[in-house]
């Protein structure tokens, strides 16, 4: 999904319905925000999120919005499903409006889903040189031993795509339940990487991404917005530091 742009010249132009030659008057007379600041220059990107005032009056009013869900299971990551119930459904419609799915969960995996209008932000947590990790708690059909996290750190080669997945991080919680820290996502990884075990994933819950862990308050299909310092913490980010 893209971030609209467009040039600032255009958008006052067709917002306050004037010639596109009055801009610049109106640009020098320092009657125009961006941002916070008086705008000068005609021809600065705007984009959907750009705060724009005019005489102080705000000329648009979308704000991005950042959505926690915890997915269950039988819920699809999609924005219409003939099927099954999608993870929009779980929100009030008024709720739904222009938000897209920031990394997909399968139909029978749980856990954390965000959601989002802003795909500035929805594209740096998906970026594969981002490196976002995803935490997933896994429940395995056989006890674990010692063998599955030095063959976890090293990576699997995944003969039909020709690749090697990248290092992950395995730690055993319990005699049938692990941690697993991705910081990629190929097709059903982690039911492939503990298949090479012969050990069948019976249940996959994600608990995390990045530094933002799924709130504990919330029941399954239950949602919330995001603070400004989650958002920072899915990025990865330490939402105390300067930006």
């Amino acid at each position: 999904m893209e971030t609209k742009r467009s040039r600032l010249d255009r958008l006052l132009a067709k917002t306050l319905q004037i010639p596109r030659k009055q801009v610049r008057q109106l640009l020098l007379s320092g009657r125009v925000m961006l941002d916070g600041i008086p705008a000068k220059d005609m021809d600065v990107l705007v984009d959907e999120f750009s705060q724009l005032t005019f005489d102080g009056v705000a000329l648009r009013d979308d704000a991005p919005r950042y959505v926690m869900v915890n997915k269950p299971i039988g819920v699809v990551c999609a924005t219409k499903d003939d099927i099954h119930p999608t993870v929009l459904e779980l929100l009030p419609q008024a709720e739904r409006e222009g938000l897209h799915i920031v990394g997909r969960l399968d139909l029978n995996t749980s856990g954390l889903v965000l959601l989002t209008n802003d795909s500035r932000w929805s594209r740096a947590l998906m970026l594969p040189q981002a490196h976002v990790p995803k935490e997933y708690l896994v429940t395995l059909a056989n006890p674990l031993d010692t063998d599955y996290a030095p063959a976890f750190a090293s990576g699997f080669y995944f003969q039909f795509e020709d690749i090697t997945t990248a290092p992950a991080q395995l730690d055993i919680l319990s005699e049938r339940q692990a941690r697993v820290v991705l910081t990629e996502g190929k097709y059903h990884q982690i039911k492939r990487m503990f298949g090479r075990f012969r050990n069948p994933v019976m249940a996959l819950h994600r608990s995390r991404i990045g530094a933002l862990p799924l709130d504990s308050a919330l029941s399954s299909g239950q949602w919330r917005h995001l603070t400004p310092e989650e958002v920072q913490l899915a990025l990865g980010m330490d939402a105390s530091s300067p930006k």
